[in-house]
């Protein structure tokens, strides 16, 4: 009995699918393709590749189900599921939903009170993660940062305290420049694994220093990148340098609360703490 017929009624399924290598998916893929009454796509052309090398012939009703059209899409789906169809969500790789289209389906199913079930499969975050040669026992995973400079530095800003393993997706024309942002902001040394391609023939994982790999990801960042960061160092707190830096970011025209919050989060302080301290020092040195 497959994953699609477990329950009578209409569900939701989100099916894993290979991320390069079309070997790796599993009997449970195949069965629910071929047993689907919709297949929603985040690309169709995509899906009728797969289900060709697959070998999987279906009469499900495939329909496009993208960034662009989650919201309109997804009130016909949930009258489908509602009516008692099987839906079958499926991404371009991996799992639905991680980076890619799903979340707002799963989240009206559940609303509706629609089963909702997984058939699950290859995932580059946890792939290019044991693959990093980094820490694994804890780990965050922060997805696409934004693609504007500014914000992008700001997220990153917001993880300098990070202690655990983290796993980012990037674009390879934006590789380079979110590498440079990287290494000023957790150091050029910091290590870093560039995982490129995973479990396709040209597969390649680059590991070394933040500031190592810019140069490299300026000449040879192609296809999928996943990058996996190693986290920031356990910090004693130093009061006397948090207030210093405190100072220096007020200096540079941040301002003085949104100085205080960036040095708590990055020294791991109590921000109410350090920031009547930091008030204390700035009113003796205008007293003084």
């Amino acid at each position: 009995m497959s994953r699609a017929q477990i329950e009578p009624g209409g569900c939701l399924i989100l099916a894993g699918t290979p991320i390069g290598d079309f070997r790796d998916a599993s009997p449970a893929l195949r069965e629910t393709l071929a047993e689907a009454d919709i297949i929603a796509a985040e690309d169709t052309r995509v899906l009728r590749t797969l289900l060709q090398r697959l070998g999987v012939t279906t009469s499900a009703r495939s329909v496009s189900y993208f960034e662009g059209n989650e919201a309109s899409r997804t009130t016909g789906l949930m009258e489908e599921m509602l009516a008692g169809a099987r839906v079958v969500v499926v991404t371009d790789a991996g799992m639905p939903s991680v980076s890619d289209p799903g979340y707002r389906l799963v989240a009206a199913a559940i609303e509706g009170g629609i089963r909702v079930t997984s058939v699950p499969g290859p995932s580059a975050v946890l792939t290019a993660l044991t693959i990093s040669g980094l820490p694994v026992n804890r780990f965050c995973f922060e997805g696409f940062l934004p693609r504007k400079a500014g914000e992008r530095r700001r997220r990153l800003g917001a993880l300098t305290a990070e202690t655990r393993t983290m796993v980012f997706f990037e674009a390879p024309h934006r590789l380079a420049d979110f590498l440079t942002d990287a290494a000023e902001i957790f150091g050029v040394d910091r290590r870093c694994a560039v995982c490129r391609e995973i479990t396709k023939p040209n597969e390649e994982v680059v590991r070394g220093g933040l500031g190592d790999l810019v140069s490299w990801a300026t000449d040879h960042a192609r296809g999928e990148i996943t990058v996996v960061v190693q986290g920031a160092p356990a910090r004693v707190v130093d009061i006397d340098g948090a207030l210093a830096r405190v100072r220096e970011l007020v200096a540079d025209g941040v301002r003085f609360s949104a100085a205080v919050a960036q040095v708590a989060t990055a020294t791991g302080m109590r921000r109410k703490d350090l920031y009547e301290q930091a008030l204390a020092k700035r009113e003796e040195h205008e007293d003084g």
